[in-house]
């Protein structure tokens, strides 16, 4: 299984970025994919999830109605449209999966996930 971050880069702030993560050797189908984000020095933090089995949506509450998650099953691949970036929405952004679907409480806690791509940079600057 691996799954491949990309489309980071550098943006304005107010502006939009769109990340993707494509999978092989697994369907994001039947199981929930997560993005999290990494600043430097700080804490691995949770921003967003799809229960695609469950065909559910969750959402930090930073990032609450600015990040869409969706997926494409034609590509098995899953996004993250990122809108009205911040300076603080800086970070190195890392998908994630876990096989099934964890119940809510748990899909912030990055022990859920089994399997990880590398990370892209996403940097929010003026």
């Amino acid at each position: 299984v691996q799954l491949q971050a990309s489309g980071g880069g550098v943006v304005q702030p107010g502006g939009s970025l769109r990340l993707s993560c494509a999978a092989s050797g697994i369907t994001f189908s039947t199981n929930t994919v997560a993005w999290f984000r990494q600043a430097s020095g700080n804490a691995r933090e949770f921003v967003a999830a799809g229960r695609w089995n469950r065909g559910s949506t969750h959402y930090s509450d930073s990032v609450k109605g600015r990040f869409t998650i969706s997926r494409d099953k034609a590509k098995n691949t899953v996004y993250l449209q990122m809108n009205r970036l911040e300076p603080e929405d800086a970070g190195v952004y890392v998908c994630a999966l876990s096989e099934g679907g964890p119940i809510v409480s748990q899909l912030r806690i990055p022990t859920t996930y089994k399997y990880w791509g590398q990370g892209t940079q996403v940097t929010v600057s003026s």
